[in-house]
């Protein structure tokens, strides 16, 4: 074999190890600007319409503030500016997608949601290598439908990353 075909063949590995970790999976889509991802939807908890938060002095511009959510204090990010999507406008659309990762709570703020959708093997592509350009390490791959495309997020490892510092690290 040359050196393409094992990076062929280790590409290969790769997707078709992807497709038995993802495939049957349900995911939530949900837009942030004009593209789509997608998240593990027994992460999600409950969808809300937006509503004003209260702020923290001192933390980070993604970081909202918080609400509370029927006696319990939930921290709220806003994705678009996590992801240095512009500046984020807020409508009828806008939604706050409450998380249940490890047992904590947390609220992700969205343009929208779409709908619920399993991703069969062959769907699920493995995430591009992007260099040391952009970090590839949240997302989990690239979900293909018909004319749609998700970028399928391993929200655990976002909101567990060092950056974000909302969740515990999975054990």
């Amino acid at each position: 074999m040359t050196q393409d075909s094992h990076q062929s063949h280790d590409a290969n590995a790769t997707s078709n190890q992807l497709d038995a970790d993802i495939a049957g999976h349900e995911f939530l889509a949900f837009t942030l600007g004009n593209e789509e991802y997608g998240i593990d939807i027994l992460k999600v908890q409950e969808i809300r319409g937006y509503e004003a938060v209260t702020r923290i002095a001192n933390a980070p511009d993604f970081l909202k503030g918080v609400i509370n959510l029927r006696g319990i204090i939930v921290p709220v990010v806003d994705m678009r500016i996590k992801f240095n999507l512009g500046s984020p406008t807020y409508d009828q659309f806008t939604v706050v997608i409450i998380l249940n990762i490890g047992g904590r709570i947390v609220g992700m703020v969205v343009d929208s949601v779409s709908d619920v959708t399993t991703l069969l093997p062959g769907q699920v592509r493995a995430a591009p290598e992007m260099g040391t350009t952009f970090s590839t390490d949240f997302l989990i791959g690239l979900g293909t439908l018909e004319d749609r495309m998700l970028i399928l997020v391993d929200i655990d490892k976002l909101m567990s990353s060092p950056e974000m510092g909302l969740v515990d690290t999975p054990a």
